[in-house]
């Protein structure tokens, strides 16, 4: 019998990967983890490829239990990790044996938490991908008394050396406060707002309860569209900040459909984008204007400061002789 996860609390939680690259050619939204920063980061710390499936817990406390030694890392949102009870760190990997009750609960301070485990999972995929789609019925969901395939591409490095500390990995943990700071480049359709379009610099916007994986809405006050000329439906990227009709700016995310016909003020940074997957309801978003050489920059520093962790990680795998996880393959199917 292959190794699996067994679910004990299902919660609200997935496996997913980085996204469907090829979907939107084909009219399917990228989808993947909302804060991609701490997925690739949670893979990073096991030794997997960036790209590898791994869970997304959204909000509400998970619960497993592994049928094999296993090595995890969390990231994301902070959740009070335990294994059989004892208490375990974030942002590290961390070893469980066989039989042992992995627990996540009280998230603060975030939306989203990620937990890789070693060698990754064996899930169906769809167009390369195993993020889910609600759109199409698609993905690997936590269910009660589920029970999750794992890929056991090497021998399980449960070191005793690893959750102890003895490291120290460097790791650079994103903000998670009440107020989300994003940065965004002038989109398309700026001038459709004149001298407006500095309102959305003006005040803090706050995160509604509408929001989800689509998009996120924001209440507050609105830049006023000077031009009355209807949009016509075009393709939007993922980050695209719209001003419908109504009171609500809406923020397009790794759910969003490829097209769409309202104007759009600004799109979010690549790196910004993590921190709108963090931001839960009520949250206080201040945007700030940057230009595209700036943003650039800051996707330089995100990518460099990944690759000096996946150094780091390799020296320590190295002194303990545990090999590094292969890379992902397509899973079980499409």
């Amino acid at each position: 019998m292959s190794a699996e996860l067994r679910v004990s609390t299902p919660g609200r939680a997935a496996v997913t990967d980085l996204g469907r690259h090829r979907g939107p050619g084909v009219g399917l939204p990228v989808n993947g983890a909302l804060d991609q920063y701490s997925a690739r980061a949670a893979n990073i710390l096991v030794g997997n490829d960036e790209s590898a499936a791994l869970i997304e817990a959204l909000a509400f406390d998970i619960a497993f239990v592994p049928t094999a030694d296993i090595l995890i890392a969390v990231t994301g949102a902070d959740m009070v990790l335990t294994v059989d009870g004892a208490e375990r760190p974030m942002w590290e990997p961390v070893p469980v044996a066989a039989g042992q009750l992995v627990a996540l609960s009280d998230m603060v301070g975030g939306m989203r938490t990620y937990v890789a485990v070693h060698g990754s999972f064996d899930v169906p995929t769809l167009l390369d991908s195993c993020a889910p789609d609600p759109a199409v019925g698609f993905g690997t969901l936590f269910e009660a008394d589920a029970a999750i395939a794992l890929r056991q591409s090497t021998a399980a490095p449960v070191n005793p050396y690893f959750g102890l500390s003895l490291f120290n990995l460097g790791v650079d943990r994103p903000y998670l406060g009440d107020t989300a700071f994003i940065d965004v480049t002038d989109g398309p359709d700026i001038d459709e707002f004149a001298q407006t379009a500095d309102v959305l610099f003006d005040a803090p916007y706050a995160v509604s309860t509408r929001s989800n994986q689509v998009g996120l809405r924001l209440t507050g006050t609105l830049p006023r569209r000077e031009s009355t000329h209807e949009m016509i439906s075009r393709g939007v990227p993922v980050g695209a900040v719209e001003v419908p009709p109504g009171d609500e700016l809406l923020v397009l995310h790794r759910g969003r459909g490829v097209t769409a016909g309202y104007p759009v003020l600004a799109v979010v940074t690549s790196t910004s984008l993590d921190t709108l997957g963090q931001a839960r309801p009520e949250t206080a978003v201040t945007f700030r204007r940057v230009s595209l050489e700036q943003a650039a920059r800051d996707a330089r520093v995100w990518r460099e400061r990944l690759d000096a962790l996946r150094d780091r990680v390799a020296t320590v795998f190295a002194c303990l002789g545990v090999e590094a996880a292969a890379p992902a393959s397509s899973g079980a199917g499409s």
